[in-house]
């Protein structure tokens, strides 16, 4: 797990986890984001610069907002390969406000999981 803030605005976090599913049949990359993000716009998602997409929130409790998606091998790649991410949630449907995330160790991260 990562915990990460908005480098210009602090009160604005993110915590990213990569697990694995009980059945050990897939790995999902979860992402929870605070109370007060725009649902509709989901969660984008940078690498290197590079635009991989949005992923949806699934659900919202006390604690924030959930995004969730299945690592599938084009996307895992692209996270062991790479040296960046930035996560993005809006407040608005124009203010996307990027969170960066460092992939250092992320290939070895993901091959230590359960």
């Amino acid at each position: 797990m990562q915990n990460v803030v908005a480098e210009d605005r602090p009160e604005i976090g993110l915590s990213v986890v990569v697990l694995r599913t009980a059945d050990n049949k897939a790995e999902i990359l979860r992402v929870l984001a605070p109370l007060g993000v725009l649902l509709p716009n989901g969660l984008g998602l940078n690498v290197d610069g590079k635009d991989i997409g949005r992923a949806y929130f699934v659900r919202c409790f006390q604690d924030g907002c959930y995004a969730e998606v299945i690592l599938e091998q084009p996307l895992l790649d692209t996270l062991k390969t790479g040296k960046a991410a930035t996560f993005i949630v809006f407040q608005t449907p124009e203010e996307g406000i990027g969170i960066p995330v460092e992939l250092n160790g992320f290939g070895e991260g993901f091959a230590a999981l359960p």
